[in-house]
């Protein structure tokens, strides 16, 4: 029988991504509306490690399951780490290509392009006491042009320019992608400690 983990996101995205690392361990991933619940909790740390603990423990509290869950961002350091935990609500309601489009505009004029993407993920396994954070972080810098022929990605990738793969993460398949970016560094911290524990 496969093994169960809670991840609390709705972004399919994400789920896509975390399904297939966790697979081959055996583990069956379940989001919000498998099982009708929703987070309720604000996020309102200033961190992304504080704001992943808040949605975990929230889902954790509610449901009998081991729960995932991350907050992650693009942060540009001549913006000084904006958008950084705010990375989703900018421009809220927005196309992301609009909200790319006027990060852009704002760096016009600035020498300094560099960028990160950080992922911060929090393991809860209520039954066996666990709470772990695992952080994952991948550097590039933003582009000076929007990439509207980036075929993969979703959200900042087709700006975000990796200094790992040379070439923007819209551009990058998803193993590409997977290999080095912030949430596969991240989720490798978490398969390997996944690795560790017994049923």
């Amino acid at each position: 029988m496969d093994k169960i983990i809670l991840f609390a996101t709705s972004n399919e995205n994400k789920i896509r991504e975390i399904k297939e690392m966790l697979l081959p361990l055996g583990f069956k991933v379940l989001c919000l509306k498998d099982v009708n619940l929703s987070i309720e909790a604000e996020e309102t740390s200033a961190t992304f490690e504080g704001n992943s603990f808040i949605k975990a423990n929230d889902i954790a509290s509610r449901c009998s399951y081991p729960v995932l869950a991350d907050d992650s961002g693009l942060s540009i350091v001549a913006l000084n780490g904006f958008p950084g935990v705010h990375s989703a609500r900018f421009m809220e309601g927005h196309p992301y290509k609009e909200k790319c489009l006027s990060l852009i505009k704002m760096l016009v004029g600035k020498d300094n392009r560099e960028a990160y993407y950080t992922d911060c993920l929090t393991f809860i396994d209520k039954k066996k006491n666990i709470v772990k954070l695992f952080v994952g972080k991948t550097f590039g810098e933003i582009t000076k042009t929007y990439d509207d022929d980036a075929r993969f990605g979703f959200g900042y990738d087709p700006i975000f320019y990796s200094y790992d793969l040379n070439k923007t993460f819209g551009q990058s398949t998803p193993e590409e992608k997977d290999k080095i970016s912030h949430r596969g560094k991240a989720l490798k911290q978490l398969l390997d400690y996944l690795k560790t524990i017994k049923d």
